[in-house]
């Protein structure tokens, strides 16, 4: 096998790799997909409902504590500015409108990535390079079935969920420094935030929340199955599960905002 010399060969290979991955992982996304019937049949049932709790449960006290000071930041930085112009009334609605559209689903996808994400990675790694994945298929068990799909609807389901549970909270952190350390009262701040943000916000934010469990799921699963040499391939696969997915949820969030609001 002869292997890539000059910089144009280094490039073409990379590039043909990264499409063969690309392909990779959509088929196993795909298959998975066709695989959610039988999330909560006899032999996934077990799996799905642990995949739901790990996701949703174990994640709510760090997604608390981000949610909860991103509001306060957000309020904070937002209305000193305002405050300059007698304008900080009005922080109320530039909370809730960044929260619930960009920034609560954004930073419950961050959180789940580096987390849950990190934690698929290295789990099916282990399972990859120790040949569990190759016993499964040799016992005629289909992986993208037994370890893709209950991950994929974990996270498909707990994202919006959790998006919510990062709205309210980032909303209200934002409505305590307003009371607390701008002179804005609770009141003036709910009216000013539920006057400015709407349904097509909270329904552009839960949208962006699901695919970005799409997302997680595969780009996870995918270096998961991907690794090779041994515990440094599952460290490795770990670590480029979470820079993956951070990149592509950034860029693909840009492209939901541009698609519905310009």
């Amino acid at each position: 096998m002869r292997y890539p010399v000059h910089s144009a060969q280094r490039l073409g290979a990379r590039v043909l790799q990264v499409l063969h991955d690309t392909g990779h992982a959509m088929f196993m996304l795909f298959e998975a997909i066709w695989f959610l019937r039988y999330a909560f049949g006899k032999r996934s049932r077990a799996e799905t409902v642990s995949q739901l709790y790990v996701t949703g449960i174990k994640s709510l006290a760090v997604i608390s504590v981000v949610a909860l000071f991103t509001g306060m930041i957000l309020a904070l930085q937002t209305g000193l500015e305002l405050k300059r112009w007698g304008q900080e009334e009005f922080i109320g609605s530039a909370v809730a409108v960044s929260i619930i559209r960009e920034m609560g689903p954004f930073m419950t996808a961050l959180i789940i990535a580096a987390s849950v994400g990190s934690a698929i990675a290295a789990q099916l790694g282990t399972m990859t390079v120790s040949e569990e994945i190759a016993a499964l298929e040799v016992m005629s068990i289909n992986p993208n079935r037994f370890l893709v799909m209950p991950r994929l609807f974990a996270l498909c389901v707990m994202m919006p969920v959790l998006a919510v549970y990062t709205n309210i909270l980032g909303i209200v952190g934002g409505a305590i420094v307003g009371a607390t350390q701008l002179g804005v009262s609770v009141t003036a701040y709910m009216d000013n935030a539920t006057q400015f943000a709407t349904n097509k916000d909270l329904y552009v934010g839960l949208f962006k929340a699901f695919v970005f469990g799409i997302i997680i799921t595969t780009v996870s699963c995918h270096q998961g199955f991907m690794t090779t040499e041994g515990a440094v391939g599952v460290g490795k696969a770990t670590r480029r599960s979470v820079v993956i997915s951070f990149l592509v949820i950034l860029v693909v969030g840009y492209m939901i905002t541009r698609l519905f609001y310009v």
